[in-house]
């Protein structure tokens, strides 16, 4: 079975979909096969990975599955990245769309917040990893993918309102994880991302975390800000795909981060 890890935070902007889509190919490097579930209506990740609404030619989402709740049924939206290869022979996801906003009205129907666990029932059995998008909140559908995962991974960019949110997350997690019907649910750790360690706040911040989360919890290396992220997210490919220099040093840099999930999954 996959190792499901949700990755998230309270706070937008703090490289939730960028760490999603850029460790499934640093696992996808490293041979293994990764699902991707996006929970995001926003559908950032989908969109990175080549992915676009056809109004004329829609495909089953995440959405449409969570809805009908059938065990399993998200097989019907396992979908093929546009990524080249070997990336597109490892990596599946299962898309949001933004009307999956509606599903955040079903969320006092008894069980709705174990929907999407039921329909990725069997649906990753053959996968190495399954990693949620989460989009930017404690509602919903972050506590459906909450739900659904095995651990949880908490981004962050080392800014006071970004670790003020990832406390949040964290201390959410930890008070509710039994309403959530996953009591063993735990963070696995920390990625930060955006840093600029020239910047005294960002230093002073950087300083703090391994106290407030734990030495062991902060994975290194830590993310800085280069338009390496930005240029292949814009052109919808995989870092190492834009070729050597800054690319390629941020590719590594993920892979490294990847081995986090590489042990836990042992």
């Amino acid at each position: 079975m996959a190792l499901r890890v949700a990755l998230g935070n309270n706070k937008g902007g703090t490289g939730k979909t960028s760490s999603t889509i850029n460790l499934a190919a640093a696992l996808a490097e490293e041979g293994k096969t990764v699902l991707v579930v996006g929970m995001d209506p926003q559908m950032n990740a989908e969109r990175r990975m080549g992915l676009h609404v056809d109004e004329d030619n829609p495909i089953p989402t995440v959405s449409e599955a969570i809805k009908d709740g059938r065990s399993g049924v998200a097989i019907d939206a396992v979908t093929d990245i546009a990524w080249p290869a070997p990336y597109n022979e490892r990596i599946r996801v299962i898309p949001a769309r933004y009307d999956l906003e509606n599903r955040i009205s079903e969320a006092a129907v008894l069980g709705a917040v174990s929907r999407l666990r039921n329909v990725l029932d069997g649906v990753d059995d053959t996968y190495d990893f399954t990693l949620i998008d989460c989009p930017p909140s404690l509602g919903h559908l972050t506590q459906m993918a909450l739900c659904a995962a095995d651990v949880a991974v908490i981004t962050l960019e080392p800014e006071y309102d970004a670790v003020a949110s990832a406390v949040r997350f964290r201390d959410f997690i930890e008070a509710q994880a039994a309403e959530l019907k996953n009591p063993e649910l735990a963070v696995l750790g920390y990625i930060v991302n955006r840093s600029r360690p020239n910047l005294g706040a960002h230093a002073f911040q950087i300083e703090g975390l391994a106290e407030r989360f734990g030495a062991d919890k902060v994975w290194e290396p830590h993310i800085t800000e280069r338009t390496a992220i930005k240029d292949a997210a814009d052109s919808e490919v995989p870092l190492r795909h834009l070729g050597a220099g800054a690319p390629r040093e941020m590719a590594d840099e993920y892979r490294k981060l990847a081995q986090h999930l590489l042990k836990a999954a042992v």
